[in-house]
């Protein structure tokens, strides 16, 4: 099979044919329809903190069609068309029973979308209903990890929200809060070009105030935010949320940041800001975004920007690296 592989930190991807997978006893082997570029793993190739190896076909978004099945395979059929699970997990112990496969103590990332096959498990798939497509379910993902962050706020119906960074998961997460009853919903940047997709994603305002970031969004929202999700992660932001969030307000991180940081706080002991972390998502928000998408939500099929090939994948992978007009970027193998 042809496949986008990692060969070393702040080296290209490469292109190269590999062994077709073979499923194991309850596996099974996805022909991969649609796969997302995430910003993860452009950090993935930059930061030995993700622990990459050479040879690793990274890819954690996508969705195909089940081609394969190994022995002891119960619940699927070849020909099913799923959005696959990226948190390996057991799928039997009580976590996963609860949809928190996070806590399994099998858990694991899967990768392997950079390909045309990936071999997975029948509890990581989901199948996808007539009505959507491949590349719909490619982008349940991004969704999933932001309406799990979303949930984890603890934001209300009428609440004022903020949210640093327009990219896919700072624009999902736009599109939630909306959804979920926001009364005002800013999205914050550092350029312009995110403000249209923005404002379709479900943003009632988009903030690019380098002279003023903190008075800028304030004077948008009307006052200070109840909640501020951090969609950046780089050292800094969580100090500005402390900044822009109101006393007793909630600040939610959701940008991968693996470089320390530092922040006052005294300033959000003073204000008693709630700090909540959030990563991966439950079984039970995946199917929720793909309910979304099912019952016809067009917003966060705005995400995608473009559709490439494997073969340009290495080229395109690099040139995300800088920030650009793109947004998510599919590859269909």
């Amino acid at each position: 099979m042809k496949a986008v592989t990692f060969q070393a930190l702040h080296a290209p991807l490469a292109f190269e044919t590999l062994p077709d997978p073979t499923p194991g006893t309850g596996q099974v082997v996805v022909k991969v329809g649609r796969c997302g570029i995430c910003g993860s793993d452009l950090h993935m190739t930059e930061d030995a903190a993700y622990g990459c190896k050479h040879g690793d076909v990274l890819g954690h978004e996508f969705a195909g069609e089940v081609v394969a099945l190994g022995r002891d395979t119960e619940g699927l059929k070849t020909g099913d068309l799923v959005s696959v699970i990226p948190l390996v997990s057991c799928g039997q112990c009580d976590h996963c029973r609860k949809g928190e496969v996070q806590w399994c103590e099998h858990f694991g990332l899967q990768g392997g979308g950079y390909a045309e096959f990936a071999v997975t498990r029948p509890n990581q798939c989901v199948r996808l209903p007539t009505d959507v497509s491949l590349a719909d379910g490619a982008i349940i993902e991004p969704l999933a990890v932001a309406l799990h962050g979303v949930n984890l706020s603890g934001m209300k119906a009428g609440d004022k929200v903020l949210v640093l960074g327009a990219g896919p998961i700072g624009l999902a997460v736009a599109f939630w809060a909306k959804r979920m009853g926001a009364s005002r919903v800013a999205v914050q940047d550092i350029a312009e070009f995110q403000r249209d997709r923005a404002l379709g994603m479900g943003a009632d305002v988009f903030v690019v105030d380098p002279q003023d970031p903190i008075g800028g969004a304030e004077r948008e929202l009307g006052g200070k935010a109840d909640v501020v999700f951090e969609c950046v992660g780089i050292p800094g932001l969580i100090n500005q949320a402390v900044s822009k969030v109101r006393n007793r307000g909630t600040i939610l991180l959701l940008g991968l940041c693996t470089r320390p940081d530092t922040f006052n706080s005294f300033a959000m002991l003073s204000k008693e800001v709630r700090l909540v972390t959030s990563a991966f998502f439950t079984r039970q928000e995946y199917e929720a975004s793909l309910d979304a998408l099912a019952s016809g939500a067009i917003e966060p099929r705005l995400l995608v920007t473009d559709t490439i090939s494997l073969s340009d994948t290495p080229e395109i992978f690099e040139s995300l690296k800088q920030r650009s007009g793109q947004c998510k970027v599919l590859i269909a193998p």
